[in-house]
């Protein structure tokens, strides 16, 4: 397929070629490098899919890889953050190692760190580069674990007692004598979104500032060419390759700000998939789980040291008709062998499929019927007594469909599938919260959220909101039952929530002042015993919330 042919001067117009001049790069002037990129693969590395004609899986896109790099001058492949963290089981239960050392047989070169490189915290993050045996569950498959070939970029990732980034912020690489600067980072927002304690100690800052930054130094050395890793996002109406109807979100409210010496900005964060051109720089995007990548052909000017961006297209990772590197292959078949048993495990059944979709209210089927299991953990004496439970939506990562995918018959639940929906391993906290301060904790559904987030909640809990109240005032403490009885803002309950909220995750902080906190179980292991329990499992009803005008 042909690359898109861009142009600066042409910013609206990317499907036409470089005006002012020939897309034929003057060899006695300028260097070609290709730059492939991906983002937000997620430890997908067995993981298949219907998008783009039938895409996926580590093994085709080391293939694809290959054919792409194949009579490149020059050639890099870099991520844009959330290559780890949460994944299928495949490489979750050995810790995110496999897609590691998938990445080392692929060949990729830099990885900036996005949000979910933190879901184990920063030590765990820096053994992922440097290597060495889980501090609790050892080497898990037998071998030892050496650790990323490629560098990690944090560039706005301040040990709060050293001063100092927690990877280098930035690397540099020579193309036949011109460097190119690779900026890598993950969102300021980042302790927002993750488990706080596995960013205490850490300092997130703003990501045009720390870029702007960066450059005059940069440009001390000689440095004209800059590539940004930026694991924030945002979202494009048009298609895969293009900007049709525009870019909205952080992202394109971040790239004008950055120094004009900035010549591409590799995104992620957000799961979509876009070309843009933003005051001059070009944005890109390759969706998520490895079904696209980027390829980027530029030219460097031996003179200036600047970079031209010639052509970009957002390639399908095909299976079609391509033969799967066997290395990679051979990696993905040891550890779906040593997870396997686990996995096709049959923990329950289902009636019909247990989707995460919410309704016009925010609730979701398969939502509450999670709540409804975290409340059955914790609601015995000893166990938390808990009268009501809420979970968030982001940690839910997937849908339970009726019809088998694998081995299981149709209605089954296996393990592996209820661990694709509950990834990260979060423990269950039971806390005791004041009536006004569940009413805050309703609000902070809209108020300081980039979006609203709608908890879920469990059986016997229930409220209306209105969606034209300005935030701070969406839910009428009024309409708030609790098993029958209305919500007493003075009296005190027993609330379970997952670690991740308890810690204030997902702006939620007023779960930051329960007190008489009480741990529980791994928000799996409630999931998969309450499948043992009450299988077969319905869809939840979805009235716990109303949505009103």
């Amino acid at each position: 397929m042909n690359k898109i042919k861009l142009s600066g001067l042409l910013a609206l117009l990317p499907l036409l070629l470089i005006s002012g001049g020939s897309v034929v790069a003057d060899n006695s002037r300028d260097v070609n490098v290709q730059i492939l990129a991906i983002n937000d693969f997620h430890g997908n590395i067995a993981t298949s899919s219907g998008s783009f004609g039938g895409t996926g899986r580590a093994d085709f896109l080391a293939a694809n890889i290959r054919a792409a790099e194949a009579g490149a001058d020059n050639s890099i492949l870099v991520s844009a953050g959330d290559l780890i963290g949460a994944s299928p089981l495949i490489s979750a239960l050995f810790h995110d190692e496999p897609t590691i050392e998938a990445m080392n047989l692929i060949g990729l070169d830099i990885n900036g760190v996005g949000n979910h490189e933190f879901d184990e915290g920063a030590s765990e993050l820096l053994r992922m580069q440097f290597g060495g045996s889980h501090p609790v569950d050892g080497d898990l498959d037998g071998d030892p674990f050496l650790g990323a070939d490629f560098e990690f970029l944090a560039a706005n990732v301040i040990n709060d007692v050293t001063g100092d980034t927690l990877f280098p912020a930035y690397t540099i690489r020579n193309f036949q004598g011109v460097k190119v600067a690779f900026i890598g980072m993950t969102l300021e927002g980042t302790p927002a979104i993750v488990t706080p304690s596995g960013v205490a100690g850490l300092t997130f800052k703003d990501e045009a500032e720390t870029v702007n930054a960066l450059v005059p130094q940069l440009q001390k050395n000689n440095i004209e060419a800059i590539v940004v890793l930026l694991h924030e996002g945002g979202f494009s109406p048009g298609g895969q390759n293009d900007c049709n109807g525009g870019l909205f979100g952080p992202i394109a409210e971040i790239v004008p700000l950055l120094d004009d010496a900035v010549d591409l900005v590799i995104a992620g964060h957000t799961n979509d998939e876009f070309i843009c051109e933003i005051d001059g720089k070009w944005v890109t995007m390759a969706d998520t789980r490895g079904r696209l990548f980027t390829d980027i052909d530029v030219t460097l000017n031996r003179v200036t040291k600047d970079m031209t961006v010639v052509a970009i297209n957002n390639t399908p990772n095909s299976q079609a008709g391509v033969t799967p590197d066997p290395i990679v292959t051979a990696l993905i078949d040891k550890y779906d062998a040593l997870s396997a048993p686990l996995a096709n495990s049959v923990i329950g059944t289902i009636t019909s499929d247990l989707t995460r979709t919410p309704n016009a209210a925010g609730e979701s089927a398969l939502g509450d019927v999670i709540a409804d299991a975290q409340l059955a953990a914790t609601t015995q004496a000893g166990f938390g007594e808990a009268v009501v439970a809420f979970t968030n939506p982001g940690g839910i990562r997937g849908n339970l469909d009726f019809l088998s995918g694998g081995p299981e018959f149709d209605g089954e639940v296996t393990y592996g599938e209820a661990f694709s929906v509950q990834p990260f391993g979060n423990s269950l906290v039971t806390m005791t919260l004041t009536g006004e301060q569940i009413d805050t904790l309703l609000e902070q559904q809209w108020v300081g959220q980039p979006f609203p987030r709608i908890l879920q909640v469990s059986d016997g809990f229930s409220y209306e909101w209105s969606a034209s109240a300005p935030d701070g005032m969406r839910v009428d403490p009024a309409s708030v039952v609790i098993n029958g009885a209305v919500l007493n803002l003075l009296a005190t309950y027993r609330v379970t929530v997952n670690s991740f909220l308890a810690d204030g995750g997902d702006n939620f902080q007023v779960l930051v002042e329960g007190t008489n906190r009480l741990g529980g179980e791994i928000d799996l292991d409630a999931l998969v015993t309450y499948f043992g329990l009450n299988s077969p499992v319905p869809p939840g009803p979805q009235d716990r919330i109303t949505r009103l005008p």
